[in-house]
């Protein structure tokens, strides 16, 4: 199947963009002064959407496995950790500048003639030499600036490094042994020359990365397995899986760390990217902060002699706001129906997994008047505890079920007279626009049988 055919009626980043400021997914970072390039913000819808990813992959990660655990590493670290991950010496992309339109490119990401003929693919200008550009952010700790480096310290560009330095302290107060993992979701800053494409390539990010620390030899076995696992994971999102693909990376592309790496590539809008990366990190990081620090990290293991060694290592690092991003890509479709209480027309729908979607369920009131509102706020607030929910009293309820349709809301309840009079509602289904009728008080156990039980079906 081609490109075109897989994304056929399906989303372009230019609705994308629209509707996630229009309903409080992601607005532009100080946009009342400009903008800030490479910085977003997470607005109502957004910001739900980004905490129940995260609950979601720790729920998979850290939750149903007994040998994960998790950490909250801090975002400033020593600098000598940046020296022994090699991100000082490494981390660093090949930039050219155009003198004639100043405009500013990874030499990487350009054709290669460019390059070599230095003409520029935007004006056709002369491109100045390339040059290593370092993709850490660079601040000074204490009262006094200096120009030394002294008391120079970085914004950390990944969260993994945290729990290295911190593998042994953990492996200590949780009597951990191998294999075990480590997981966390945290904040990471990269300088990227080039931001672009909405919040898929940004200056300020977050990550989910896990950790997973196995004894030499049973490697590849775990690096297998976790390839596995991660796939399923998407799969259990509901994620339209002909838009993934693995991608290994090769001999160029290897990170000056890995034994072995593949990407889970994603089919955006424009065109095939990375969401998560699965790597053996073999024993680089352990073995350069053994060498660093002076302190001993290997491993002492009880179950075979009390052997020592360095032990090897599997991630899975995925982007949080790039995760986000793929769902709101994946959920989106437009169509025409034929929906109870307006006339035919299109709609805009977020397909998202109940378990993820921003608002679980609304609860309209068919009118404002006869204590009809109030019998709603009190049915929302006997739901609130359990799910996350939006109240919606505006305007027709035909037009109402479209607002929710677009933010992506799977269920909504309906109360009307008949509900004064029985204590029965109206449970409205978005992805088929299906309404049932039951009592007020199996309301909350039918909600939770859907979710359990949903199954993606466009």
């Amino acid at each position: 199947m081609s490109e075109s055919q897989i994304y056929q009626g399906a989303a372009t980043m230019d609705k994308i963009t629209s509707l996630a400021k229009r309903r409080g997914f992601v607005f532009q970072s100080s946009e009342i002064y400009g903008g800030q390039n490479g910085a977003w913000d997470y607005g109502p819808l957004g910001v739900e959407l980004k905490n129940r990813i995260a609950r979601n992959w720790w729920k998979e990660m850290v939750q149903l496995h007994d040998e994960i655990v998790g950490l909250d590493a801090a975002i400033l670290m020593h600098p000598r950790v940046w020296e022994a991950s090699g991100h000082v010496e490494n981390f660093t992309d090949p930039l050219v500048d155009c003198k004639k339109c100043k405009t500013r490119f990874r030499a990487d990401q350009i054709p290669p003639e460019c390059v070599s003929e230095k003409k520029c693919p935007e004006c056709g200008g002369e491109l100045t030499d390339t040059r290593k550009f370092n993709l850490m952010f660079k601040t000074h700790i204490g009262p006094i600036e200096s120009n030394d480096d002294n008391n120079v310290i970085y914004l950390r560009p990944e969260t993994a490094q945290g729990i290295y330095v911190n593998y042994k302290n953990i492996i200590q107060s949780n009597r951990m042994k191998l294999p075990f993992g480590i997981a966390q979701i945290g904040k990471a800053f990269r300088n990227e020359i080039v931001t672009k494409n909405f919040i898929f390539r940004t200056c300020e990010f977050e990550q989910m990365e896990m950790q997973y620390f196995v004894k030499p030899g049973t490697d590849v076995e775990w690096f297998n397995e976790w390839k596995k696992r991660r796939w399923a994971y998407y799969e259990k999102l509901g994620i339209k899986m002909e838009r993934l693909r693995w991608h290994q990376h090769g001999a160029d592309e290897l990170a000056h760390y890995a034994k072995d790496a593949y990407d889970i590539e994603y089919l955006f809008p424009m065109g095939w990217k990375e969401l998560e990366g699965v790597h053996n990190r073999s024993q680089y990081d352990l073995t350069r902060h053994t060498k660093y620090s002076g302190k001993d990290l290997q491993y002492i293991d009880q179950d075979d002699g009390n052997k020592k060694y360095i032990p090897f290592i599997i991630e899975t690092s995925a982007g949080l706001t790039r995760t986000l991003l793929m769902l709101l890509c994946d959920a989106y479709d437009e169509e025409k129906v034929a929906d109870k209480g307006v006339e035919d027309d299109w709609r805009t729908v977020l397909r998202f997994h109940p378990a993820i979607a921003p608002v679980t369920v609304a609860v309209l009131p068919l009118q404002k008047k006869d204590g009809l509102a109030e019998l709603a706020r009190d049915i929302r607030a006997g739901l609130r505890e359990d799910f996350a929910t939006d109240y919606d009293q505006g305007g027709a309820i035909g037009r109402r079920y479209r607002r929710q349709d677009e933010a992506g809301t799977p269920f909504c309840v309906t109360v009307d007279y008949e509900t004064k009079e029985n204590g029965s509602v109206t449970l409205r289904f978005r992805d088929s626009m299906e309404q049932i009728r039951l009592p007020r008080e199996e309301l909350a156990s039918r909600l939770f049988q859907e979710i359990k039980a949903y199954k993606r079906t466009k």
